[in-house]
């Protein structure tokens, strides 16, 4: 077995390079959305991986396909990338949030810079489980409005408006020019995550909410074998997601986001190892070898089919961008 203290630095490095290609695209899409505008005379292509950033959409898409309606010609990519997050969850954890999702990696560096400032302020539990509990109502919320309210008739109506086609641009422009509120809330986050632990992904991100609550059907646990446990409590002050695992034998829970930061600062050989299928001991490899894998695959066969590029020309992406202020909700 491969030694578990390169976890965390392949771990780094996987998300590190997930981040400069989120980066990329974001650039390349900006560089898009100013030439529609005629900001600029050099056509840069639309990137098709910035409709990862368009979860809701996603979530109307797959419903659509669910119902027999065909694979998403608007925003294939965004279906494709949110279908590679799901199969993810049952099978490797939230293997999407702890190895992939740039907004994790964010996570992450807060959370590192944190440690270098020696802040371990953390929430009391009378106010952890109701803050805890909210990213579930936020997807309670909406898988209601999607899931259980609309109909195929109404997912389409929302599917071919003009507001679904230029969501991607709404979302640039929500960041470019953010309201006084939106732009308050947005750095009070960004100053909180420095302070609590993984704010965002633990109490906010319905998205993650969903992966987690998937991720309970997933064969991989960490184990925890009490015998030989020293309660150093190290994996516990590891655990981005603020799980206590030495008060458990098996970390069976929907904020684990598998990301196997404990493996590596445990102690005590052999207390901490990673179950697979048929509850033996696995590699920790191979948990985010998992994860790479259904990604990359998925992207693939989308390609190939023809399921990943937008089949919306780009004359009309170009036309309803230049009526962004006028589009407005369905």
């Amino acid at each position: 077995m491969l030694p578990t203290k390169i976890i965390s630095r392949f771990r780094l490095f996987c998300q590190s390079l997930f981040m400069i290609f989120c980066l990329y695209t974001g650039w390349h899409f900006y560089l898009f959305y100013l030439w529609t505008l005629d900001c600029s005379r050099a056509f840069t292509p639309r990137p098709p991986a910035v409709e990862a950033f368009l979860p809701l959409g996603a979530l109307v898409s797959i419903k659509r396909l669910l119902l027999g309606a065909e694979y998403d010609t608007i925003h294939p990519a965004g279906l494709t990338i949110f279908i590679a997050a799901l199969l993810i969850s049952l099978l490797a954890r939230k293997g999407f949030c702890g190895w992939i999702c740039p907004v994790g990696f964010a996570s992450n560096l807060a959370e590192r810079v944190r440690a270098k400032m020696h802040i371990s302020f953390s929430l009391p539990i009378w106010i952890d489980l109701p803050l805890l509990s909210f990213k579930y109502l936020l997807l309670g919320f909406f898988a209601y409005l999607i899931l259980w309210q609309m109909g195929l008739d109404s997912l389409t109506a929302f599917h071919n408006s003009p507001y679904n086609m230029i969501s991607d641009a709404k979302m640039l422009h929500f960041f470019l020019q953010p309201s006084v509120l939106a732009g308050s809330i947005m750095l009070f986050i960004i100053l909180v995550s420095f302070i609590i632990k993984n704010f965002w992904c633990r109490y906010l991100c319905p998205y993650g909410a969903l992966l987690g609550i998937l991720a309970l059907l997933s064969p991989f646990q960490i184990k925890r074998d009490p015998d030989t446990c020293i309660d150093c409590k190290r994996c516990d002050n590891v655990c981005p997601a603020s799980i206590r695992i030495t008060r458990r034998q098996t970390v069976w829970n929907a904020e684990c986001i598998g990301c196997l930061e404990c493996l590596p600062v445990c102690p005590a050989k052999g207390c901490l190892t990673l179950a697979g299928p048929g509850k033996k001991q696995a590699n920790p490899l191979l948990l985010p070898g998992i994860t790479l894998g259904i990604f990359f695959l998925c992207y693939l066969l989308a390609l190939a089919s023809g399921h990943w590029h937008s089949t919306v020309p780009v004359a009309i992406f170009q036309e309803l961008y230049q009526q962004i202020n006028s589009i407005g909700h369905p």
